[in-house]
């Protein structure tokens, strides 16, 4: 079972409450924003250059982010000193998990399945937020697409779990918050289990997601179902 980390583990709009202090009145657009711009610049790399080898215009996450920080201050007009880009990057470098991560995490693997994270961040990022979270027991492999310098939701990124896992498409469940990303890995031919926390319709294209939750600990609810079909394909060969 695969996850993506922010938006699903990790809480990145937890990052509006040090913006509103630092921007009284704005913590919560500008948040939004943040989150969104960092995206857009992910997809303008990607798809500018969809190279084998990687995108000519690759930069790691952590400088897209920091860039994407930037751009919003000066579009919503706000004072971005050295200090406050500091605290706000600080702040991004260790997110803290939502409440049900590390329960939903520890209930899979104690049930013998492998974990893992697939996700745009740069190798450092992940290790730090991981570790800040008290989760790297409850993952076998953290895998970036820094390798690749492809951001998802190039299919090479998907790619990356079949190479780090002796596993068929059909036999990773993933898990992610970002209904872009859940139609990205639907499209690639992983089952998906959307967390759609804030009961948002899905996108209307593509094919919807195999499962969809309110929560992460929803996981847990399917993940048995998930498990027999896996066991049940396992016998037929």
């Amino acid at each position: 079972i695969a996850f993506d980390a922010y938006g699903t583990l990790f809480d990145v709009y937890s990052m509006g409450q040090l913006a509103e202090e630092l921007f009284p009145g704005n913590g919560s657009g500008f948040a939004l924003m943040w989150r969104d711009r960092q995206i857009e610049y992910t997809r303008l790399v990607t798809m500018s250059d969809p190279s084998p080898g990687g995108s000519k215009h690759y930069l790691p996450f952590w400088e897209l982010t920091v860039r994407s920080l930037r751009y919003v201050c000066k579009r919503m007009n706000l004072n971005l000193t050295p200090e406050y880009e500091l605290r706000l990057m600080n702040q991004y470098a260790k997110l803290t998990s939502f409440e049900d991560s590390m329960h939903v995490l520890k209930a899979i693997k104690d049930k013998g399945i492998s974990t893992a994270i697939l996700s745009n961040g740069s190798k450092e990022m992940l290790a730090t937020v991981v570790e800040s979270n008290g989760l790297t027991t409850y993952l076998d492999k953290v895998v970036t697409v820094e390798d690749i310098r492809l951001f998802k939701t190039a299919p090479q990124a998907y790619e990356l779990l079949l190479k780090a896992f002796p596993v068929n498409k059909e036999d990773i469940l993933f898990v992610s918050s970002n209904a872009w990303d859940a139609l990205a890995a639907k499209w690639f031919g992983f089952d998906v289990f959307w967390v759609n926390r804030l009961g948002h319709p899905f996108e209307e294209i593509g094919e919807k997601p195999n499962y969809e939750g309110s929560s992460l600990s929803k996981v847990l609810e399917v993940f048995l179902i998930h498990l027999f079909g896996f066991y049940s394909r396992v016998n037929q060969h």
